[in-house]
Formats: C-alpha cells, structure tokens, sequence
C-alpha cells in the first residue's frame, strides 16, 4: 500500500516539481528553477502530491490580484473580478490512478472556499490535444469560456472556469 500526502511545497521539492514539468512541457509551459521560484512567490495556493515521501504531482495556483504577468491569466483578468487560476497541474505518469490530481483539486477548492472564491480558471490544450487533462476537468465541472492561439498560432488553448 502506497503512503499519499498532500502538503505545501517547499524548495526542497523544487527540483523534483521541475522534473515533473520537463516531462510534460508540450501540454504547459517550460518552467526552470529560477522560473518556480517566481511563481511560487506569487501563487496562493503551491502543494505537492506526495507517493512514498516522493513528490508525484504538484498544483501552482494564482488568487486574481497577484501581480502575474501571463496572457491567460490577465484574459481571466479582464473577465472576471475574484478567482483562482490554475498555472499548472502536473501529475507523474508513474503514479496516474492514485488520485493524486484529483486530490490536489478538492484541497484547492477547499482553499478557494475558505478565502471566499467562488470561481476556479485554468487552461489545457486543445492544439495539440490534452485529452486526459480536458477529461480531467469536465468531470470536476469546468467549462470552456473562449478559446486562445498561443505561439505563434502553434498552440490552442482552452479557457475554463467552474463555480464552486
């Protein structure tokens, strides 16, 4: 049986967040040390999903007046005035089936609640496609608010919200 914790992130798990990122890059953004140590500043919500006392998933999340400077952060900016936007969600292919997104989901959501926000944003790809990410979502209710060409019309995003 396999020991799972949540907990907040710390920069010892950084390495390994970065690790985690790197294998999944074409479906987020690529993020380095100096790079996570930035957004971990400025996020609100920064956890780790813990497999055997080793980081397996991780879920950087922002409260809408961080001063982040992201395109998809700021189109959530301009259409909404209180919410929590998801950077990123990445869980190791080792551990997928353990719960461990879904986990870090509910936690946030309980987060959210407890500072008193009701809406919960983030994006997936739709071009080139994140099918388990955009299965992921639908079943904690998220919708697509708009769609969003990124990189130099390489990349499709679609832009989600749910109410909690």
């Amino acid at each position: 049986m396999k020991t799972i914790e949540i907990r907040a992130a710390a920069a010892r798990d950084f390495e390994q967040i970065c690790a985690l990122n790197r294998a999944v890059a074409l479906h987020t953004s690529t993020m380095d040390g100096p790079r996570l140590v930035e957004l971990h500043a400025l996020c609100c919500y920064h956890k780790v999903g813990m497999v055997d006392g080793s980081v397996a998933a991780f879920l950087l999340a922002m409260r809408s007046d961080a001063p982040y400077q992201n395109e998809n952060f700021a189109w959530f900016e301009r259409r909404y005035k209180r919410f929590i936007y998801v950077d990123r969600v990445v869980v190791s292919g080792n551990h997928r089936g353990l719960r461990l997104g879904s986990l870090l989901y509910e936690d946030l959501f309980q987060h959210a609640r407890t500072e008193g926000i009701s809406l919960v944003t983030c994006e997936f790809n739709t071009v080139p496609p994140n099918e388990p990410s955009r299965a992921f979502h639908a079943k904690f209710g998220f919708t697509e608010q708009g769609r969003r060409w990124l990189a130099d019309g390489t990349k499709q995003v679609s832009m989600q919200a749910v109410k909690i």
